[in-house]
């Protein structure tokens, strides 16, 4: 699969103007046709839009339309003011991104008052939406080259997921590295203790003539993986991690497992999830 149709959710958030600059980079690397989408949703007991929001789509339409005939990507607005009541924003985006090859969205800024966008979005999207999804952090700047990849390996269905969502962005990147975490007294893989965690995805990587490096970290007891994963990646000096988003059911729904959770909470790089 190739990345030809690149969905980028924005919103008011301070976080969108450097979240659109990451989502023109990567369309320029791989040629491919980015959306902006814009939602505005209503929720039952609130009032009808007054404005307010109207007049942060018609900046955010600008700034987009701008910087994408800059970079000279071909480029697509979409404006979407859901006339049902009662539906979520997560649910329209989940809708949008069926017909797209990658969705970009923002890391939810906890602390912010005014946003737009449910505390929840990664996680629902990422369930939901058919779709590999980037996340990237609310606060900070990122390039869309995405050079230095860091794959969060652990043998299973998830991993697999977000290695083969990933292939387009690896086949480009000047560094891959296969990594498998794991807790100091536990199992680190479910692979043959004949050959190190990861060997057998870099060999199914060099077919596709990707060269991939392969690591195994441990934490110490009582550290949390995903702090493990985000450290080893801000050491390596990473542009982006990719992991598998694994699901688990609580109270009848599915949710993302401890250290998916983890990563999205307390992200410091963008972070590619599949499941």
């Amino acid at each position: 699969m190739a990345l030809k149709d690149i969905l980028l959710h924005l919103e008011n958030s301070p976080g969108s103007a450097a979240r659109l600059d990451l989502a023109i980079g990567l369309a320029r690397a791989h040629g491919a046709h980015l959306k902006g989408l814009y939602v505005l949703s209503h929720s039952y007991y609130a009032p009808r839009h007054g404005g307010v929001e109207e007049t942060d789509a018609d900046r955010m339409q600008a700034l987009f339309l701008e910087k994408t005939a800059a970079a000279g990507v071909s480029a697509e607005w979409l404006y979407v003011d859901w006339s049902v009541v009662g539906v979520s924003v997560t649910e329209i985006v989940t809708l949008y991104a069926y017909y797209t090859d990658l969705v970009i969205i923002g890391q939810p800024d906890h602390t912010a008052h005014d946003r737009t966008s449910p505390l929840d979005l990664p996680e629902r999207l990422g369930l939901g939406a058919g779709r590999p999804v980037l996340v990237v952090p609310y606060a900070g700047v990122f390039s869309g080259s995405l050079e230095r990849v860091m794959v969060a390996w652990k043998t299973g269905r998830e991993s697999v997921r977000a290695l083969n969502d990933a292939m387009p962005i690896l086949k480009k990147a000047s560094r891959v590295s296969i990594v498998s975490a794991g807790s100091s007294g536990g199992s680190v893989s479910t692979e043959s203790a004949e050959e190190p965690p990861g060997r057998q995805v870099s060999v199914h990587l060099a077919r596709h003539e990707v060269t991939a490096g392969q690591e195994q970290i441990i934490a110490p007891a009582g550290f949390p993986v995903g702090d493990l994963l985000l450290n080893h990646a801000c050491d390596q000096k990473m542009d982006l991690l990719v992991m598998g988003g694994y699901a688990q059911t609580r109270r009848g729904a599915f949710v993302l497992g401890p250290v998916a959770a983890h990563l999205l909470s307390h992200m410091t790089l963008p972070v590619l999830i599949s499941h």
